[in-house]
Order: C-alpha cells, then structure tokens, then sequence
C-alpha cells in the first residue's frame, strides 16, 4: 500500500480543488491520502464526493501551533470536525488570517515591494489565506525566483522583515484537544530547520508524555541526518513515524507520494482513532 498523510488542497494553500487532488492522488497510484488543510476541514465534503474507486481518505487538518516564541504544525488526523472547542479554536485561527496577511502585505509595501491586497486575495481564492499566497504574490512580481525563496528573514520567514505573527495554540492544548475529539496526533516536519527556528528534543518528549502520537519523519524538510535523529528520537519515546509528500500542488515542486507511511503505522492510526474513520472510495482498500 502508497500511503501520504499530508496534502492541501485550495482549500487552504494548494493549488489543486479537494476534488482534483484525491483523483490526481488516485492517478499517482496512492491507496490512502490524508487531506490536512491548514486549520480547515472545508474541503473534506468535496474531496469525499469525488472520491475515486480504490482511493480511501482520511480527514484531517494542520493545526497552527507555538510553543516558546517557535511556530510548529500538528497534523490531526480522524478526529470529530464538529467538536466545539477544538472547532473554535480552529477557527480562531482562521479569522487571524485576514487582518495577518494584510499587515504583512503591508510590511512589505513598506520595504518598496509593489504588492498588492487584491493580487494576495486573488491568488488565495476560497481558501485561508496564508504565507504561501503572499509568497507566490511575490514570484507573480519577480521579487523572489520560486515560493521557497520568499520564505527567508529578508521577506516572510519567521522572524522575517515582512513576517507578523498570528493566533496559534499552545501545542499541548492542541495535544489534548485532539485526543479529546476523538483524532490522533503527529507532529508535522519537526526537523524543518530551513523553514526557521525548531523546538528541541526535549519539547517533543514533553509532547509525548501530554499525549502526542507520532512525528513526521520522512519529509522533503528533512535531509538523511534529520530523518535519523527522529527515527531514533521517535523510537525512544514510542512515538509513531510517519511520512508524507506535504503537497500543495503547483505551489511546491513536491509529487503526491513522494513520501510515504508504512502501512502497519497506517494500521495503527486508524486503530487508535475514534472521532472519525478512513473512507473507502467504491471498493477502496481497508487496513
């Protein structure tokens, strides 16, 4: 079995509607995708009513989360979308969005950069506008070559000089939140150095013992040496190792199942799981 538990759709940062990306997940010759848009559930309904034979999805979302002043990503998987406190939370995020991407449009106008509002909504659509809009505003401009190179301290990286902070929550609220409504748990790309500052071992130690499944492992963000330490870090704590492509369609130069999840880990979230269960497109696979 192919198994990618991570990807966005339009629904929050990607490129691709939730439709298109389960039956391009279908064409890339995956059995199960995960789609985890950033702080939203709204693009579960469309994926699932488009969803292939032989694909089987599994809900969730990337929750914002901070923890010392460093922004970290939890995927929540399987969990009770209309559980009220985590669904508030979820959309306190949310409506940060707006008012944080103009006050960084705005810190970028400042810098000499000709950006425009209208240009970030337009490239964000229906979704929650976010960084990578901002980001591809500034490639449409020919301020940066590519995405990844607007997320740097001279533009929009944390702790940038267009960068401005938004809502997030306490990881270990987020923890318990989502075991609350029934989902499980994975830290997503924890080693991503490149992206800005990480917590350290001893963080994530902590965020075992309040209750956090796994963490992600095998991730484009995470060269052979980081891919190691987690390994050997996950198995110490008896976490759960994932891996996924973290696709967001054209935005990144990334394949659907460019990184996968083994099977018996699959298993073993979805065993674990009690707020929602993965759905079988017409005579899709089961674990």
């Amino acid at each position: 079995m192919r198994i990618d538990l991570h990807t966005h759709s339009t629904a929050s940062d990607g490129t691709d509607t939730p439709a298109e990306l389960v039956r391009r997940a279908a064409a890339a010759g995956l059995d199960v995708v995960a789609l985890t848009d950033h702080d939203t559930t709204r693009g579960h309904a469309a994926a699932l009513a488009a969803l292939p034979e032989g694909l089987t999805l599994v809900t969730g979302a990337e929750i914002s989360c901070a923890l010392d002043g460093v922004s970290l990503h939890l995927l929540a998987y399987l969990f009770d979308p209309d559980e009220p406190e985590l669904l508030r939370e979820r959309e306190l995020v949310r409506d940060d969005r707006v008012p944080r991407a103009r006050a960084m449009v705005a810190k970028l106008r400042e810098l000499g950069v000709p950006v425009e509002w209208d240009q970030v909504a337009r490239i964000a659509g229906d979704g929650s506008v976010g960084r990578p809009h901002i980001a591809t505003a500034l490639v449409e401009l020919g301020v940066v070559p590519t995405v990844s190179d607007a997320f740097t301290p001279r533009w929009i990286a944390d702790g940038g000089r267009a960068h401005v902070g938004k809502h997030e929550l306490d990881p270990f609220t987020a923890v318990r939140l989502v075991k609350a409504a029934g989902g499980v748990a994975v830290f997503a790309h924890p080693a991503a150095a490149k992206r800005g500052r990480t917590v350290p071992g001893e963080a994530i130690a902590a965020l075992a013992e309040a209750g956090l499944d796994g963490i992600e492992v095998d991730h484009m963000d995470h060269d052979a040496a980081a891919r190691e330490r987690l390994r050997s870090l996950a198995g110490g704590l008896g976490l759960l190792t994932t891996g996924s492509s973290d696709y967001h369609g054209s935005r990144k130069d990334i394949a659907l199942g460019a990184f996968t999840t083994d099977p018996e880990i699959y298993g073993e979230i979805t065993r674990r799981a009690t707020g929602a269960f993965p759905v079988p497109g017409a005579g899709g696979p089961r674990v």
